[in-house]
């Protein structure tokens, strides 16, 4: 059974191997494209059935605005660089809606939403076009498929291990399901997730300058964030990076990006 497992988990890994436009880093997509935008269709619509569209026509406009730029560079930069067969996978929309929260997220196809929160902090389409650019890479880079393979995978080591420890007592195997519960969280799922957070911040500067918004305003806007601040989880327990950790990593990346996309 256990070599069973892993040749069905080394076949998944051969099979479902794909690259980040971008970055060109290497993934593993085990889950069709097809299966992703029709589940994420799905929670999409029921999400919006639910939300209460902003009366904020300003707010709104400018959400759709930076959004259709974006987008446009987006998809220029896909045509540019041999990936135009991606192009059928976005049907682009653009919504603001009531809530509190500081947050937006773009779901796999383009389904892009902004928090009225968000607002709060966004004083140019500069700095929106921040936002809208790394939620439009975490798209384009697929990391919600990535995301969903490395939960399959991890759900196969689980198993691998079950068999492993068949022979011993009760209490052994429940001490290293949890041992092996946590080294999967904060030794692979969470680092992950802190890789596309950063993947998505170099890439949505990259379409933000495109689109002729000026990259150099995610220094400040970021500060911002940091400011606006959570409540200070250890990184290695977060999913996303520090805020020191991104505003340097942005800086750092900065001139070269300026260099070759700013328009």
């Amino acid at each position: 059974m256990k070599k069973q497992l892993l040749c069905a988990t080394a076949t998944l890994l051969l099979a479902g191997c794909g690259s980040v436009p971008v970055t060109g880093r290497k993934q593993v997509l085990l889950v069709s494209d097809q299966e992703v935008l029709t589940s994420s269709l799905t929670q999409y619509n029921s999400y919006m059935k639910s939300a209460t569209k902003s009366t904020n026509s300003t707010q709104s406009a400018m959400v759709t605005r930076v959004g259709k730029r974006i987008a446009a560079a987006t998809e220029q930069y896909l045509r540019e660089n041999g990936l135009s067969a991606q192009l059928s996978e976005f049907a682009w929309e653009f919504n603001l809606v009531k809530d509190p929260q500081v947050n937006a997220f773009c779901m796999p196809g383009g389904k892009i939403v902004v928090y009225e929160g968000l607002m709060k902090l966004v004083s140019s389409d500069d700095e929106l076009a921040v936002v809208v650019g790394h939620e439009v890479a975490h798209a384009v880079a697929k990391h919600s498929n990535e995301r969903m393979s490395q939960e399959i995978l991890a759900q196969y080591g689980a198993q691998i291990l079950s068999q492993t420890l068949s022979q011993k007592s009760a209490a052994t195997q429940q001490v290293a399901q949890k041992i092996y519960g946590l080294g999967a969280q904060y030794g692979a799922i969470l680092p992950f997730s802190r890789k596309h957070e950063s993947e998505a911040d170099f890439m949505g500067l990259i379409f933000m300058a495109m689109a002729g918004y000026n990259p150099d305003v995610a220094v400040n806007f970021w500060q911002k964030m940091s400011a606006n601040g959570s409540a200070g989880v250890p990184e290695f327990m977060s999913t996303h990076p520090s805020d020191a950790r991104r505003i340097s990593d942005i800086q750092r990346e900065l001139p070269a990006i300026k260099a070759k996309y700013k328009k």
